[in-house]
């Protein structure tokens, strides 16, 4: 982006952790300038009135309403910032009323920086397209830039389906697994679930920890990563 200008950033979360990494995220990323916090949809409402905002990084759970319902409260008073939801809400209900709200892109927690980067460099292309369209196939380009984000390289060894039931396999055992139970609950062997816990540990969506008690060396129990929503 290159002597373009710049993307104005806000961020609205409520979490004041998350809220400060997606703010360091976003600004990791050329082209993108952030220009305010926000943890809840009041503070959201006094920022934007005050400050040019191109773009919002937008929590649906705030602490004083929806996020859903402040941007439909945005829509209403003229506001037409491009809106990126950034949350773990996986209702598809609520994905179909943000898309006719102008949300366009979803990103759900936990996620790595690559992931977020991917989305605003998606976003970028998409907004930095101009000029009139020769025809369908360019204006299919133009969406296909902003709606299918190119999917995350896996580490060499790994595929997705295996992934997505060990990912399964985690989220779904409260009190976590080891290595060698989730291999058995999937079907392949312990150091194979070694390989996908610990990937999911890199990419922040899962935590471990040495499990004490037995005898003999402690073994890794690896538990999902909730984002307390």
């Amino acid at each position: 982006m290159s002597g373009a200008q710049e993307i104005r950033v806000l961020v609205v979360e409520d979490d004041p952790v998350a809220a400060d990494a997606h703010a360091l995220y976003a600004g990791r990323v050329e082209g993108f300038r952030v220009v305010g916090v926000a943890h809840s949809r009041a503070a959201a409402v006094r920022l934007l009135d005050r400050l040019p905002v191109d773009l919002i990084l937008l929590d649906l759970y705030l602490p004083d309403g929806h996020g859903l319902a402040l941007l439909r409260a945005l829509r209403a008073a003229g506001h037409g910032a491009d809106v990126i939801a950034v949350t773990s809400a996986r209702d598809l209900a609520v994905v179909r009323e943000g898309v006719s709200l102008g949300v366009v892109q979803y990103v759900l927690k936990p996620f790595a920086f690559a992931t977020l980067r991917e989305r605003l460099v998606r976003y970028a292309e998409f907004r930095g397209a101009a000029g009139e369209a020769s025809g369908q196939d360019e204006v299919d380009r133009a969406l296909a830039a902003l709606r299918a984000p190119r999917p995350a390289t896996l580490p060499k060894g790994l595929s997705g389906p295996t992934l997505e039931a060990v990912t399964r396999t985690l989220r779904e055992a409260r009190e976590g697994l080891t290595a060698a139970e989730a291999g058995g609950a999937v079907g392949i062997s312990r150091i194979t679930a070694r390989r996908y816990l610990e990937h999911l540990v890199t990419e922040g969506r899962a935590l471990r920890a040495p499990q004490y008690g037995q005898i003999g060396r402690p073994e890794l129990q690896y538990r999902w990563r909730e984002s307390g929503r």
